[in-house]
């Protein structure tokens, strides 16, 4: 099977493939965006100072060494869980025109609903390898909002075949957690009847 890479800025067609499970890589251009950033967007009502059209967001709190004179240094990237910005991620979609969410973990109904209505992705970067993740960081072009502190400001970077990344929840808004939620509760399930049959000397 080839290897899927999407390169920023990215189209609505080049979606329309992926699906849920799918593993893919980004070259271009990502933006680290946690609480903060969300909460500063879709409650304070204030302009993010990076354009997202077409581009990706990382749920993460990176480790960046300053050199000085405005040279930065990711040493870690790790992801975030991405439910904490559940509340405010079909908002954000809307109003930036974002194309990938990348985070740890599973997200809901608002992103799915954002990710159908608006075409973009929800993909999982495996969690540990926030070390890993940094080698794939080519340079940060620039940071904002460092007011913030490290963890919170949006620093923009420039990557190449940064993942691997997993499919989530596709452009169709069909998410990979809540169908496996459905089977794994089916096999619990079956196995409880399995197991009960094996030890009802003890109840």
């Amino acid at each position: 099977m080839s290897k899927k890479i999407l390169t920023t800025p990215i189209k609505d067609e080049d979606l329309k493939d992926i699906q849920i499970g799918d593993i893919i890589y980004l070259t271009g251009t990502i933006v680290t965006c946690r609480d903060v950033a969300h909460r500063r967007l879709i409650e304070e009502k204030i302009p993010l100072p990076v354009d997202l059209n077409g581009n990706a967001i990382f749920h993460a709190g990176p480790i960046v060494r300053d050199h000085g004179n405005e040279d930065y240094e990711i040493i870690s990237i790790g992801p975030t869980t991405s439910m904490r910005m559940e509340k405010f991620e079909k908002e954000f979609i809307e109003q930036t025109g974002v194309k990938l969410i990348v985070g740890k973990g599973g997200m809901g109904k608002n992103t799915e609903a954002g990710c159908k209505n608006h075409k973009a992705l929800h993909l999982v970067f495996p969690a540990g390898n926030a070390v890993y993740a940094a080698t794939k960081v080519e340079r940060i072009k620039e940071v904002h909002w460092k007011d913030l502190g490290m963890p919170e400001s949006l620093w923009v970077c420039e990557v190449k075949e940064f993942g691997p990344l997993i499919v989530s929840i596709d452009s169709e808004g069909n998410n990979i957690f809540e169908r496996n939620k459905v089977e794994f509760n089916k096999r619990k399930e079956e196995q409880y009847e399995f197991i009960s049959k094996q030890v009802r000397f003890i109840k």
